[in-house]
């Protein structure tokens, strides 16, 4: 899940601080790909639309929003899930004020903080993406995996800069529609995560993101390639990799994976049956794992007793 995985959300954070923000039009086009339909949550005269999303989709994707901008025309509200309190301006600010959370620090460099094994491997994949060998030396760990996590996904077409959310936020706005913002609680600012985050549960994340580079991307490609043409059931067909659920699982404070997971899946049930309680139409924005999953937000609403309208 986006909300809880650190590493994929550093990615992000990383591209966009050497990178100027992308243009609205890269991610809020009328064109060829319109990813997966949306869900339609009903009872009586209440309406929920759900459009899934995943990350990182295919970097020259063109999203269509002719669907999402049809329902906006009879929409009270949207909802999406607050933005993490990770931006250009704090990042910099910290790589000013407190770079000591974002660099190495001590004179040292990244060779002499990551175990020798994970450093080579971090080595081989860093020459596989063309950089040269001082390159991200002096980020700490999960930062310079994090930049080099971007080039890979650039080496196969991926990126992690198309964000559903902000492209329903734009069009919420477009439309005068209001936004609601779903704060999940437990879920702490990322940078501030930085702060007090084990080494050992930097080498894990490390370690998965390393995983996902070597082994993991070819996954990553068909998910993306399955999103972009609405097919649900392949996405469901491509299981996450070991390493992945053990980052998870070390950020999560030795709670366990599902404990985070659960607090996410809770917050949007509890959002979603309350546009369900009233008239009116709402459309949410849920990361599509969370919606298909066994036992997920699909499938607690229908065990509640909603109907629910596949894509």
């Amino acid at each position: 899940m986006a909300a809880s995985l650190l590493a994929g959300c550093l990615a992000g954070a990383a591209c966009r601080a050497d990178q100027p923000p992308p243009a609205l039009d890269e991610i809020v086009v009328t064109a060829e790909r319109a990813g997966p339909g949306m869900w339609h949550v009903h009872r009586g005269a209440a309406n929920v639309w759900i459009l899934g999303s995943i990350s990182p989709l295919p970097r020259d994707i063109t999203w269509r929003s002719k669907q999402v901008e049809s329902v906006l025309e009879s929409t009270s509200q949207v909802l999406v899930q607050k933005p993490l309190e990770i931006s250009i301006p704090r990042i910099l600010w910290m790589l000013i004020a407190d770079r000591k959370y974002l660099m190495v620090g001590g004179g040292k460099r990244l060779k002499d903080v990551l175990p020798p094994d994970l450093y080579r491997r971090f080595a081989a994949q860093r020459s596989n993406v063309g950089e040269d060998a001082d390159k991200w030396e002096r980020y700490r760990p999960i930062i310079a995996v994090a930049f080099l996590q971007r080039d890979a996904f650039h080496q196969v077409n991926l990126s992690m800069r198309l964000d559903l959310g902000a492209a329903l936020r734009a069009l919420a706005k477009k439309h005068g529609v209001r936004i609601e913002e779903i704060k999940v609680a437990g879920v702490s600012d990322m940078l501030e995560a930085l702060k007090t985050m084990p080494a050992a549960t930097e080498r894990t994340c490390v370690e998965a993101s390393l995983t996902t580079i070597e082994s993991g991307l070819p996954r990553l490609v068909d998910r993306a390639q399955a999103w972009a043409v609405g097919n649900v059931e392949r996405i469901e067909n491509l299981p996450e990799l070991k390493d992945v659920d053990a980052c998870r699982t070390a950020l999560d404070a030795g709670k366990g994976a599902l404990d985070v997971i659960g607090r996410i899946r809770q917050t949007w049930l509890e959002n979603i049956e309350r546009n369900l309680r009233s008239a009116g139409t709402t459309i949410a924005v849920v990361n599509l794992d969370m919606l298909l999953e066994r036992g997920g937000l699909l499938d607690q609403l229908r065990a509640k007793g909603y109907e629910i309208d596949a894509p």
